[in-house]
């Protein structure tokens, strides 16, 4: 389970696509008081920040749109509370860099932070 904290425009299709699929997931186990993922660190790191979640997912859709893909699963904009900023990491930017590099894909990184 990974919400990257790069630029949706840095992510390749599947990265992209993945974390969209991803996001969905944290949202409903914090929004619906889910168990499963409860514990997950990228799970309680959200919590609270749900504002901050929801803007991501209008990055993501936005990226989404611009390469062309249809968006049919929008959040509940009233849920979105909490703080709008995002001050937790699990690994630090260029660490997030040197995965995505290390992974072979389309991602636009490099392994450094000069991305």
């Amino acid at each position: 389970m990974r919400i990257w904290d790069i630029p949706v425009s840095c992510l390749c299709r599947r990265h992209l696509l993945g974390e969209h699929r991803e996001l969905h997931a944290v949202w409903t186990i914090l929004t619906r008081n889910k168990r499963g993922y409860r514990r997950h660190p990228e799970t309680l790191r959200w919590e609270g920040k749900l504002k901050a979640l929801y803007r991501r997912h209008l990055e993501l859709v936005e990226e989404m749109a611009g390469r062309g893909y249809r968006h049919r699963s929008p959040l509940d904009p009233e849920l979105a509370t909490g703080s709008g900023i995002q001050d937790i990491m699990i690994d630090s930017i260029e660490e997030q860099h040197r995965i995505l590099c290390r992974k072979g894909c389309d991602c636009r990184v490099s392994g450094s932070s000069q991305s």
